[in-house]
């Protein structure tokens, strides 16, 4: 004769923090179940309304990538806008410089024209950067919006979803 194997049962004893676990999840469960949106995926009609929903989360997720991609390319407008600054302040100093150290003649009047120069276009660059600057803001809130939305869309699309589940 075959020979019978032992059975063995474990008992788990259940304490009451996993009972309330237990109860919070079924609690979960039963929420979403009589959710309100839970009608929209049941139904065909509002299930179409459930893909539009979708669709608009992808265009949300495309416009969020090319604002960032925006705000990326004035970041660094900004930053060749200020190495020009520089840069220009760099060459601009150097020649006044050297041609007050070869002057023989009073130079207090030759500064007049560079100086006026130099501060024409330092005024051109700061007004250039200010506009740049700007502008990054105003990307800034506009991206802030569009994910303050995007997250909101995507909050009904899961609560739909899960009603559905």
């Amino acid at each position: 004769m075959a020979e019978m194997k032992d059975a063995h049962i474990l008992e788990i004893p259940v304490d009451e923090e996993h009972q309330q676990k237990l109860i919070c999840a079924m609690n979960t469960i039963a929420a979403f179940q009589n959710h309100p949106l839970a009608e929209i995926s049941n139904s065909p009609g509002h299930f179409l309304l459930l893909k539009l929903w979708k669709r608009e989360e992808d265009l949300f997720g495309r416009r969020i990538a090319l604002k960032e991609s925006r705000m990326d390319s004035v970041k660094s407008e900004i930053f060749q806008l200020c190495c020009f600054f520089l840069a220009f302040h760099w060459i601009l100093l150097t020649i006044s410089f050297t041609a007050s150290v070869d002057s023989k003649e009073n130079t207090c009047e030759n500064w007049r024209v560079p100086s006026l120069v130099f501060v024409c276009t330092s005024l051109v660059f700061v007004s250039l950067v200010q506009v740049k600057i700007c502008r990054f803001w105003k990307v800034s809130r506009q991206l802030q919006r569009e994910r303050n939305d995007n997250r909101a869309l995507t909050r009904c699309i899961q609560e739909t979803e899960n009603g559905r589940g």
